[in-house]
């Protein structure tokens, strides 16, 4: 019998502190419940007759194909839907396509740019909206590293995140948030120039002070990683600063995650993991590497028995399904 908070019933997910810790939490161990039962060959109809609608600003592999099969497999729908698609935020508001859709839709998860059209999304559709990546916070991807942590290490407890990189993007905003929920300690590795937000980090510190935990910042990689259980990177050009290619590239080049630099965790011989959300640039198959080789990540560290990256993206899946079937299944039909 599959067990969640009746709480999340019919919640919408802007960022992590859309639920509280236990809900989060609870989500998670729900995710690890239904990839149980998907891996025993059940396919349910959890989300039978419910459709979700999928509006993409950005082009996505692990979230497209996460939701879509996530609602599928529980005798759900999914209609993707991308802005040539559809009139939004040009022909028509995206206040009248809210309104529109949450009249068709059981669900909305949307990915895109701003935060504030998720937002927008989830006042007036009248239905669940889930946010799939905004340019702010990517809640969703979080959900699927601490059920890979978890299922790593068997438990979230006793654990550190190590965080190299652009410290400020919307996986390093939502990470450092969630860890806090969690209580795990993190440390963000970073330029000065790509430093969290002052508002967002003081917001984390709050709730992982509640939880008895610490958030730290530096500028030393090395320094910064040192007894880490899991280190995290993430691409070092988000989808939109592609102009900033050349300027990241020599900013971050320092910040590489490499042998070296597990190595500098202390925990090399024992608890220790690699993640990135994917996609990576770890070796010279790509437009984008070809010229510079590896960039935050390199083959060697990608391609160890550290890295549980693919685990992690599977697991966006679950997660997502969790996601869905918590707000939206009747648990008097289970």
């Amino acid at each position: 019998m599959l067990t969640w908070m009746d709480s999340l019933r019919g919640r919408s997910l802007m960022r992590l502190t859309s639920f509280t810790d236990e809900e989060m939490l609870n989500l998670i161990d729900l995710a690890a419940q239904l990839k149980a039962r998907r891996k025993a060959g059940v396919r349910g109809d959890l989300l039978k007759r419910k459709n979700i609608a999928l509006i993409f600003e950005k082009s996505s592999t692990r979230t497209r194909n996460s939701s879509i099969i996530a609602a599928r497999d529980e005798g759900g729908g999914a209609e993707y839907l991308t802005r040539p698609d559809i009139h939004f935020g040009k022909k028509e508001s995206v206040k009248d396509t809210a309104r529109v859709l949450g009249r068709i839709y059981d669900g909305i998860l949307f990915r895109g740019f701003a935060q504030k059209t998720c937002e927008e999304l989830a006042e007036y559709s009248g239905v669940p909206v889930w946010n799939g990546l905004t340019d702010d916070y990517h809640p969703t991807q979080i959900f699927a590293d601490f059920l890979t942590i978890k299922e790593t290490f068997g438990d979230l407890k006793d654990c550190t995140v190590a965080y190299v990189g652009d410290g400020r993007n919307n996986v390093a905003n939502s990470l450092m948030m969630g860890c806090a929920k969690a209580g795990i300690r993190y440390i963000c590795c970073t330029p000065k120039e790509l430093w969290p937000d002052e508002a967002i980090l003081a917001e984390a510190d709050e709730v992982a002070k509640r939880n008895g935990v610490d958030i730290r910042v530096f500028d030393d990689p090395v320094k910064g990683v040192k007894g880490a259980n899991v280190l995290y990177t993430d691409v070092w050009v988000s989808m939109g600063e592609e102009s900033k290619t050349a300027e990241r590239i020599k900013m971050l080049r320092p910040y590489q995650i490499n042998m070296d630099l597990m190595r500098a965790t202390g925990n090399i011989d024992g608890k220790l993991m690699f993640l990135h959300c994917l996609p990576a640039f770890h070796d010279f198959n790509t437009e984008v590497t070809k010229d510079s080789g590896a960039l935050e990540v390199t083959d060697e560290v990608f391609e160890s028995k550290y890295s549980k990256v693919f685990d992690e993206s599977e697991n966006r899946m679950h997660t997502i399904k969790a996601l869905f079937v918590s707000a939206l299944c009747d648990r008097a039909a289970v």
